[in-house]
């Protein structure tokens, strides 16, 4: 295995262990948090989370970059979080997985609308496999629909694959770290979601022991660690690689149910898990060269580049040559 797989190899492994801590969150907020307060533990996911990576990193982002990071905050915080907490309060929870499921064509479709870029065919294959294993896995029985929840499901993956196209696209700017970036987005996030915590959680706020331990599991490994190893991967690896990553997220927490809660889970189910992950691990794959060849490498993942490495100005590490599939 040459040092680009590896590398590769890597940062997939990176991007995975945030999917997988998200998938942790249904079994904390069911076990541990007071009930019907979203905006809190959204609230107590990204601000606490972010002022700890800033009192770790101290910097300041470039005058000319604070718009982006607003940007970024609000897609990937400020409105993903209020978006996926009212679609899975209003759907049923297959049906919202499902759709969160979807974000590589959703990724694919935004690349292709705003910068013309192809996404090689068998990553939308291996995409559209890994929502079918979901759907399989998740989908019981006739399902009613609720349209402002299927709305607002909608609505959040749409803002999160641009988030993660935005993040691969922008890169870094010279003299901010990852780490501080991601510290900066939890925080302008995290203020974003401040005043929907009146507004829209109903419940008791209760601050016992384990409320506090899951507090602490959303902010650190789920808010601080986990973001910014995601945002580490989306910087490097092509966006609808990373976005196919998020079917982790929904087998993370079948497992997680089935081993903590005792819930049931049969064979038909663990075979359409097992395909979700195939399809996430086998869509990590670069493109086949004759592929790359036939479209032309600069209208197939190249525009997915930070943008930044394009014009040469430290936007983060150009990619190695051949590692654009």
């Amino acid at each position: 295995m040459d040092a680009g797989t590896t590398g590769r190899a890597r940062l997939v492994l990176l991007g995975a262990l945030a999917p997988v801590v998200w998938g942790t969150t249904y079994v904390v907020t069911t076990e541990l948090l007071p009930p019907d307060r979203p905006m809190t533990a959204s609230l107590l996911r990204a601000l606490p989370a972010g002022l700890l990576l800033l009192a770790l990193t101290r910097q300041l982002p470039p005058a000319a970059w604070w718009g982006r990071l607003a940007v970024l905050a609000l897609l990937n915080f400020g409105a993903f979080f209020p978006l996926l907490f009212l679609g899975a309060y209003r759907l049923p929870g297959g049906l919202a997985a499902v759709v969160g499921s979807a974000q590589p064509l959703v990724a694919a479709a935004l690349l292709w609308t705003a910068f013309r870029q192809r996404t090689p065919l068998p990553r939308l294959l291996w995409a559209a496999a890994a929502v079918a294993g979901v759907a399989v896995a998740v989908l019981g029985g006739p399902v009613v629909l609720d349209p402002l929840g299927l709305a607002a499901a909608v609505a959040g993956t749409a803002v999160m694959a641009a988030g993660v196209v935005l993040t691969r696209r922008w890169g870094l700017p010279e003299g901010l770290g990852g780490i501080a970036a991601t510290g900066w987005q939890l925080t302008l996030g995290g203020l974003m979601i401040l005043p929907l915590v009146p507004l829209v959680d109903t419940g008791p706020f209760v601050l016992d022991l384990p409320a506090a331990a899951g507090y602490a599991w959303l902010a650190v490994p789920g808010g601080a660690i986990a973001y910014a190893a995601w945002f580490h991967a989306g910087r490097r690896l092509p966006s609808t690689s990373l976005t196919l990553l998020m079917p982790l997220t929904p087998v993370t927490a079948a497992v997680l149910g089935w081993a903590v809660l005792g819930e049931a889970l049969t064979p038909l189910q663990a075979s359409g898990f097992g395909l979700a992950v195939l399809a996430a691990l086998a869509g990590q794959l670069p493109a086949p060269p004759g592929l790359r060849r036939r479209h032309g490498s600069s209208r197939t993942d190249a525009p997915d580049e930070p943008a930044a490495s394009r014009r040469g100005g430290g936007g983060g590490p150009a990619p190695h040559p051949g590692r654009k599939g």
